[in-house]
């Protein structure tokens, strides 16, 4: 079975042909349980998320804050493998129909097999990978696997990405180009900055591939302003936020769900 990078294409394109950005919303596997995380998938698509990350937790994410750190930690604490990643995407796509595509760090990919990992993210329907920590030069196995299956690779630039490297990451990556909008960890943030745009504009004069902004992105008024220079808005930090502090899990799916159709409007505002 092919997995779904058109689907994510298609997702995208229709975004810029509405004039408008699409909301890309990252939620772990298996937080607050794993029947809870695809709960928690399908509010934010029925708040009006257009795309979904779904996180493989990990025991040292590098580019994780501390609210994500934290949901990891319940997550791997209950016994979250990456078949529940999978479980995952498969019921979060059969249930939504959008493109839903795992965030996750090289090691756990590396250690289960390209060939296995590729090969059963397609078959659930995935659309493909966020890859933030694999090296464009060492990727060319994923990438032929990836390729192979039907799958994205979505890798990150930074603010500090000289532009010779910007054009290198986007010439070997597919679906769209993760730009982290400041130096640092996730995690929600007064404001978003100058630094984001700057980033958007010199990846785009290196590829047509859409340009996704993520990092520090939490209310409306954020969304609307990365809208209004990027090709997505990716938000994190501020729906797992939500899921923490809800005193139950039905709270916390009714305020990830608001929070979906506030951040939907900020990107439709820019």
């Amino acid at each position: 079975m092919s997995g779904n990078i058109e689907l994510l294409n298609t997702t995208l394109a229709a975004a810029k042909a509405a004039d408008r950005a699409a909301l890309i919303a990252y939620l772990p596997a298996g937080f607050p349980t794993v029947d809870g995380g695809i709960e928690a998938v399908k509010a934010v698509v029925a708040g009006g998320a257009d795309i979904v990350e779904v996180g493989l937790p990990h025991s040292d994410p590098v580019l994780d804050g501390p609210v994500i750190q934290t949901a990891d930690d319940i997550a791997l604490r209950a016994g979250v493998r990456i078949a529940d990643v999978m479980r995952t995407v498969r019921e979060a796509y059969e249930a939504t129909g959008v493109p839903i595509l795992v965030m996750t760090y090289w090691n756990p990919i590396d250690r289960y097999g390209v060939e296995r990992f590729t090969a059963e993210l397609a078959e659930a329907g995935g659309a493909g990978c966020i890859l933030p920590d694999l090296p464009v030069q060492e990727s060319a196995l994923w990438r032929e696997h990836a390729e192979k299956h039907g799958l994205a690779t979505v890798f990150v630039v930074a603010p500090s990405s000289q532009d010779a490297r910007l054009a290198t990451i986007t010439a070997a990556g597919s679906g769209f180009v993760y730009a982290a909008s400041l130096m640092g960890v996730t995690g929600t943030r007064a404001s978003v900055g100058a630094q984001a745009q700057n980033l958007v504009e010199r990846t785009r004069a290196t590829t047509d591939t859409p340009v996704c902004v993520g990092l520090g992105v939490s209310d409306a008024a954020q969304a609307a302003e990365v809208a209004g220079f990027a090709d997505g808005v990716i938000v994190g930090s501020a729906f797992v936020k939500a899921m923490l502090d809800a005193p139950d899990e039905a709270a916390g799916l009714a305020a990830v769900r608001s929070l979906a159709g506030e951040l939907a409007e900020g990107v439709r505002k820019r």
